[in-house]
Formats: structure tokens, sequence, C-alpha cells
């Protein structure tokens, strides 16, 4: 790898972790604007959507470039090729955090609140799987990026509690069928981040053991290796 090649890759994987730090910004403060009913957090909140949208621009832009320009030998280009599909999950992330803080803030207009059930727990799986995901990429971990594939069915398991619950919530009490409903989407959005973290650890035992596993029919073998 020439020295220009190795600063290149530096920057574009400095580039993708600056993103990564703002999603996980993004995503801790939409949960705790429902956690604490802080509603300045929300102003927060887009500021960093505008950041991570402008990075997600430069990112794509300098992966491009070294496609382009360059001849990447077969690590660097699984990386780059990586790092692509890394800042598109990284934006919808971001998107989804908005999502969670909009769907909270409207979840406290409402004069009654039904339980949140297992949101907190929920949240919390799913902030762990965002930031082992973001370390697999730091370090090119490719166990990190198993723990990040073995973690996603708990969060699922707890999303379909809470659409169980809401729908529940729905039925004994039509007045209340609105804020279930905010939860509701809130539980989606979490789930999506996760399946979008999962994305993430994909894409780390691809660029770092050569491993596709996008459309893969079952996890088993390649979460536990």
């Amino acid at each position: 790898m020439t020295m220009q090649m190795t600063q290149q890759i530096e920057l574009l994987r400095d580039r993708v972790l600056a993103m990564a730090e703002l999603v996980e910004k993004a995503l801790d403060g939409s949960v705790k604007i429902l956690s604490h009913r802080d509603e300045l957090e929300a102003r927060r909140i887009l500021d960093y959507e505008e950041e991570i949208n402008a990075l997600e621009i430069e990112i794509d832009q300098l992966a491009t470039q070294m496609l382009a320009l360059t001849q990447p030998v077969a690590k660097d280009l699984r990386f780059i090729t990586a790092a692509i599909k890394i800042n598109s999950d990284l934006e919808r992330m971001g998107d989804l955090a908005v999502n969670i803080a909009r769907s909270s803030l409207q979840l406290l207009k409402h004069s009654a609140t039904p339980s949140v059930g297992e949101i907190p727990e929920m949240a919390k799986q799913v902030q762990e799987m965002v930031r082992i995901a973001v370390q697999a990429v730091a370090h090119g971990d490719d166990e990190l990026a198993r723990a990040v594939l073995r973690s996603d069915d708990s969060v699922d398991a707890l999303k379909n509690q809470m659409f169980e619950q809401m729908v529940r919530g729905i039925e004994a009490d039509a007045t209340a069928a609105a804020a279930n409903v905010d939860l509701i989407f809130i539980a989606h959005s979490l789930e999506r981040i996760a399946d979008h973290a999962t994305n993430i650890a994909e894409d780390v035992l691809f660029f770092v053991k050569g491993i596709e596993v996008r459309h893969r029919t079952s996890l088993g073998s390649i979460a536990s290796s």
C-alpha cells in the first residue's frame, strides 16, 4: 500500500467514525427526550441531522474519488466499498433517531401517556448494538461484529412484545390510541436502527474477512464462528 493510499484510507475511516459519533449522539438524545422528558434535546438532534447529512455527502464523494482515481488492492477495495454501505446505513440511522425524537415529543403532548413498556430496555440494547458496531468499524474487529449479529434477535423479540402490548392498550382504551401509536413508531424506529447496526456489522465481516453475509439464509455459523 502506498503512503498516499494509506492516508486516504485513514481519512475515510476517520470521516466514517465522525459520522458514527454523531449518530450515537442523536440516538442517545432521542431516547433522552422520552426517558427524561427533555424537549430541548430535540433541537440538538436536528443540528446533528444536518451534520450527518453533510458528512454523508463528503464520505460518498471521498470514497467515489478513491475508486475512480486509484487502484486499491483487494483489502483496501473491500474497505472502500464497505465504507460506502456503512455511510448509507449511518445516514438512515440518523433519520430514524430524528423520527424517534419527533414521536417522543408528540407522545409528551398527550394528556394521558400509557406505559412505555419495554421501550427503555429496547433502547438500551439498540444503543449497545450501535456502540459495538462502531467499535467494530474503528478496530476492524470481526468478533465485535459477530456480537452485534447475535444481539439482533433479542431486539426483535422486544419489538414484538411492544407491538402486542400497544395493540392491547388500544383495544382496552380507545382514548389512548394516539399515544400507543406513537410508541409503536418509536419501537419500530429502534428496531430499524438495530437492523442498520447489523448491516454495519456484516460490512465489517466483509472488509476484515472477505465474508459476504448480506443475503445469508442462516446466521448461526457466521455469528458463532
